[in-house]
């Protein structure tokens, strides 16, 4: 019998969960710390005991089980890029989340690459910037990348001497057309975008219908149904909006945020790096944890958003490692710096690839 096989009698008691870094930093921090490990200490331990399925026993040891959990979470601190999902990850509104300045601390340090990335279209990567200043992350704004900035790229390889669209959505979305050689047209345009944010109404809606109808091709930059608000609330999302596009033009939406690979193969553009060498951290399973498996990056399941660890048997597949939250990421030991002369040794293989 194997030492892994030896634990997985253990994994259901045995916790693997470090304490936040400096939690008495932040109160806040130090009580959604909390909140996350009295997660962890339930639903294994739930009344069912013995009646979890293997499938289920497999997943809970992705979190508990001292050994796979350990040596996965080693693999992951090893990696030379990290894409990095933001709310729910990196934060909850306006708080910022336990380890989260922590983990930014850690890859400056070991020199790693990193690349924030996220659905939201309506941001630009300097309004992402300033947000995370004033939660006390300071990056430069070259580490962001919005799923606005990936439907402009595609946009850009379909029609590379620019075009015209209609849009619906925010300046975030509107600003990386623009940089992309696409300006604005309700007529007779070549696309019709579909974003993020509170500007929709009837008559936009109306408008996207009759423009495909002629003949637009309809683009999305995401599919997600819905978002939340500051206070936990559900907001419609791209995909809802997109939905109804859909269904009363008989057309399918082209759409370029996650769970797309097209937004994961332009992160590691940016990021110069192949798949080996990258993973994915969010809180998402149909929508982070999906887009890293269909590109066949290491993926991270953070607990510290939308998914329970209750909620994985709905899902067919599982991330490589599940975290209580990004606190668990940070470390001391001087093996996982990561000098120059590697990184653009990364860069060349990647560019063969």
């Amino acid at each position: 019998m194997s030492e892994y096989q030896q634990q997985q009698g253990q994994y259901a008691s045995t916790p693997v969960i470090q304490e936040p870094v400096n939690p008495a930093e932040s109160g806040d921090n130090y009580d959604l710390a909390m909140q996350f490990a009295n997660r962890l200490n339930t639903g294994s331990d739930s009344p069912r005991g013995q009646q979890d399925s293997a499938s289920v026993r497999k997943d809970w040891a992705l979190l508990r089980d001292p050994v796979l959990h350990s040596e996965r979470l080693d693999s992951i601190r090893s990696k030379k890029g990290y894409i990095i999902d933001m709310d729910g990850v990196i934060y909850h509104g306006t708080k910022l989340l336990p380890g989260a300045k922590e983990l930014v601390e850690f890859l400056m340090k070991n020199n790693k690459k990193f690349l924030f990335l996220t659905n939201n279209s309506a941001p630009t990567p300097r309004e992402l910037q300033q947000k995370l200043s004033r939660l006390g992350i300071e990056v430069s704004e070259d580490h962001f990348f919005t799923a606005g900035q990936a439907t402009a790229l595609f946009l850009k390889s379909q029609m590379p001497e620019g075009g015209t669209v209609y849009v619906i959505g925010e300046p975030g979305l509107s600003y990386a057309l623009y940089d992309m050689g696409f300006f604005m047209n309700d007529h007779n345009p070549d696309y019709v975008v579909l974003g993020e944010g509170p500007s929709y109404d009837y008559g936009k809606l109306t408008k996207a219908i009759q423009l495909v109808e002629m003949g637009a091709k309809l683009i999305a930059t995401n599919l997600d149904l819905e978002n939340l608000d500051s206070q936990g609330k559900k907001l419609p999302s791209c995909g809802a909006f997109a939905a109804s596009v859909e269904l009363v033009t008989k057309t399918k939406a082209f759409f370029c945020g996650k769970p797309s690979a097209l937004i994961m193969r332009y992160a590691q553009r940016v990021l110069g790096l192949s798949r080996l060498e990258t993973c994915i951290i969010g809180d998402r399973m149909d929508t982070d944890i999906i887009a890293g498996i269909t590109s066949e990056i290491d993926a991270v399941l953070v607990l510290s958003g939308v998914t329970a660890m209750e909620d994985l048997p709905s899902f067919a597949y599982r991330p490589f490692l599940i975290l209580g939250g990004v606190y668990e990421i940070p470390d001391d030991d001087d093996k996982h710096l990561v000098t120059d002369s590697q990184h653009e040794e990364a860069t060349r293989r990647a560019s063969y690839l």
